[in-house]
């Protein structure tokens, strides 16, 4: 499909983070665009609003026409969904939004980076680089990136850069969304159990990974962390004429709080970020980037602005001393990885944490000990359930002790009011330097960017 022949096209669940921002990357091309939801959220509704997309609220199928180009189906809607069977009814075209960018993509090198956790960053950094370098580029990534609009941007660049998720495409496809891209340079950034709702066991998780480096042709590049065990073994498989690129954390020193990488030839890079996985997430970008052309001098002046993808180790305030950061901890590695870099990088004063499980799998009595010592190097740890999400796990439904034991940790306090939560937070003023919100979710109604304020003052 030829991304200039397209005139119409229909989202159907169009508020998704993706959907919308996709939605609004056809639109800036003067597609033609439509959509509906059950419910659009912000910042997803206002978006669209402003750029004059009124999507539908409710499912109308009286939207969809043979004059449509393509259906974009989110994974929010439903197998039964009345506008997907209309549109199955005229025999338009329909596809997952993977399935349309490699369909708009499909002359393009396709850059795609995977991995349970790390692929934002990574991403968002090689994208901060090759704009820097002034190399023109298309992309698609979940998470927001300082310099950039939109999360997505299709235009008629020769090279895309995808962060590759792998949980599934749509109800009509269960098939992790990184298989779709048919990449030629892969990233795996790691590889740890996650989305038990759907892959039941670390083995059916595992596979998906093996099945995305399989995918790389003849004459292109897997890149994996030798750091860690399970991308190690994924990697370092042996591919026909595809060329296998471990990588291991940049060299680095701390001083004063502050990261510093060391090279060759360059002297010592003063850095916005920090931590061993940031640090293997920058040696990830920097291959990418050596194989798309970078310079090794461009390279290192772009990533020592780099601050971060939005929500990613975030600093939403500081004063005196005292700091709070936000970051998207939606697994067990992430948020070992994350307390341990701020275990490493603040070495003076203490270090709050305060955790939201708020995933289904987080939710899971067996999938929890996963969690074990993810807090260990939290001089106050505290976890936060929404109690909606306690009222739908029932019966089954975690209480304190069931956390103090998964998470191998006697002191842990548990919460399900994050006005409580926020309470306990300010009782640490003056105890603690480094405050830390973690979570994929919002806890609850919780304002961070106060709640920091206040934390700081």
């Amino acid at each position: 499909m030829d991304l200039n022949h397209i005139k119409q096209v229909h989202f159907i669940a169009i508020g998704g983070s993706v959907m919308h921002n996709l939605a609004l990357a056809l639109h800036k091309r003067n597609i033609k665009v439509t959509g509906s939801d059950d419910e659009i959220y912000e910042p997803a509704a206002g978006k669209l609003k402003a750029a004059g997309l009124n999507a539908s609220i409710g499912w109308n199928p009286d939207q969809l026409h043979k004059e449509l180009d393509a259906v974009i189906l989110g994974m929010h809607a439903k197998a039964d969904n009345p506008e997907l069977k209309k549109a199955q009814e005229l025999g338009l075209k329909i596809f997952s939004f993977p399935e349309f960018i490699r369909e708009v993509s499909a002359n393009k090198q396709r850059i795609v980076i995977g991995g349970s956790h790390g692929k934002s960053s990574i991403t968002a950094m090689i994208m901060h680089v090759l704009k820097s370098a002034g190399k023109t580029f298309d992309y698609l990534v979940g998470a927001e990136i300082e310099g950039f609009d939109l999360t997505v941007q299709i235009s008629d660049a020769a090279i895309i850069i995808i962060e590759g998720d792998e949980y599934l495409a749509s109800k009509l496809d269960p098939h992790p969304k990184f298989l779709k891209y048919d990449h030629h340079i892969g990233v795996i950034s790691g590889i740890k159990w996650d989305h038990k709702n759907v892959f039941p066991t670390i083995e059916d998780y595992t596979k998906q990974f093996d099945l995305f480096a399989d995918k790389t042709p003849k004459a292109g590049s897997l890149i994996y962390c030798e750091e860690d065990n399970l991308a190690n073994i994924v990697g370092a498989k042996e591919r026909e004429d595809v060329r296998n690129l471990p990588y291991a954390a940049h060299d680095s020193e701390i001083k004063n709080g502050e990261t510093y990488l060391k090279t060759k030839d360059h002297g010592k890079v003063k850095i916005n970020v920090f931590g061993k996985h940031n640090l293997q997430n920058i040696k990830a970008a920097y291959e990418v980037c050596n194989i798309l052309g970078v310079a090794d001098d461009k390279f290192y002046d772009a990533i020592a602005t780099f601050k971060g993808a939005k929500n990613r180790l975030e600093l939403l305030a500081e004063n005196n001393g005292m700091r709070v950061f936000k970051d998207y901890a939606h697994a067990p590695s992430k948020l070992k990885a994350t307390v341990n870099a701020l275990h490493h990088q603040f070495t003076q004063g203490k270090i709050c944490v305060a955790y939201e499980l708020h995933t289904f799998s987080s939710l899971d009595k067996e999938f929890i000990k996963e969690y074990k010592d993810t807090l260990k190097h939290a001089d106050v740890a505290f976890v936060y359930i929404n109690p909606d999400n306690l009222k739908i796990e029932g019966d089954n439904k975690l209480n304190e002790s069931d956390l103090k034991e998964a998470f191998n940790n006697s002191d842990l306090q548990f919460f399900d009011d994050e006005n409580e939560l926020e309470r306990a937070m300010g009782n640490q003023k003056g105890k603690v330097s480094t405050f830390a919100f973690l979570s994929s979710g919002h806890f609850g109604k919780l304002d961070l960017k106060e709640t920091s304020q206040n934390l700081v003052k």
